[in-house]
């Protein structure tokens, strides 16, 4: 019996080990990029090249407020646009794709199988091949050249519409029986029992859409032409090349810094809350 246990204690510490191992050479290239932006010129052109950072510095961050600030628009207003437009884009795709899951799932609707086979179509087609369509309505509707070119065409996502849908099927039907029998409308069961039965998909959903629209190159490249409006993404490209690349390498190292902080503190927040919500859901 002894044995067992000590046999199985050692299991575990190399699981344990194996672990860390794999969580590290995870997390090398967050930590080079985090080393990198603080590191001074002549460690970033150094051959080998040095993976942690000898003498840090804040250079490359006022070389980036500098650089951007020659420009016509400065680097806050590219953070602001990013911003901007993934929050909303992130609100108004839980709000249209929970509506329409719960619509086609707990509401009695006509055709909802064929509404429901066309959704699941849609995910076989890839985005690009829905690009010029896509920028035809948005010209059509006239709103190239403006936020809403970057959030309509993303908002209604088949991908996220099928996650929701997906673990709404999980909520008891009895479950609002109960409280329509109790006298609560469709609405508000949506908002009083649903939604938050259903914050576990959400706050994966809002990472998911956050991520991709933080990181959508194409679509500023492509339905923006002002340069105000433009996103960190096309940002980070005009830091690149040209005159003065040796310069702005530092700024650029410092930039692709602040362009991923984001991304990781939703992420870390969302993780915490899809953990928690799922320890409290009721639904086993």
């Amino acid at each position: 019996m002894k044995s067992y246990k000590i046999k199985k204690m050692r299991i575990g510490i190399i699981k344990y080990i194996f672990m860390i191992a794999l969580v590290s050479f995870t997390a090398m290239p967050l930590v080079y990029l985090v080393c990198t932006a603080f590191k001074p010129l002549d460690e970033l052109f150094v051959f080998p090249p040095r993976f942690f950072v000898r003498h840090p510095t804040l250079a490359n961050f006022s070389d980036l407020l500098t650089v951007m600030d020659n420009s016509s628009v400065p680097f806050s207003r590219y953070f602001f646009n990013s911003a901007l437009v993934s929050l909303l884009s992130v609100i108004l795709t839980i709000l249209v794709c929970t509506i329409g899951a719960y619509s086609l799932t707990k509401l009695r609707l006509p055709y909802k199988k064929l509404i429901f086979s066309v959704i699941v179509a849609a995910l076989m087609f890839s985005a690009p091949v829905a690009q010029i369509s896509n920028f035809i309505i948005i010209n059509k509707l006239k709103m190239v050249n403006t936020y809403w070119a970057l959030i309509v065409p993303k908002i209604a996502s088949a991908y996220y519409f099928f996650l929701i849908r997906q673990n709404m099927l999980e909520i008891p039907d009895a479950l609002l029986e109960a409280a329509r029998i109790d006298g609560c409308g469709p609405i508000r069961s949506f908002f009083n029992i649903v939604l938050p039965l259903s914050r576990p998909v959400m706050a994966t959903v809002a990472v998911f859409a956050f991520v991709a629209n933080w990181n959508d190159y194409y679509s500023p490249l492509i339905y923006i032409n002002d340069e105000t409006l433009k996103t960190l993404p096309l940002a980070l490209q005009a830091l690149q090349g040209g005159v003065g690349q040796v310069v702005r390498s530092g700024a650029f190292a410092a930039s692709a810094l602040l362009t991923t902080a984001p991304v990781i503190i939703v992420f870390v927040i969302m993780q915490s809350k899809v953990v928690k919500t799922m320890a409290h859901t009721g639904i086993k």
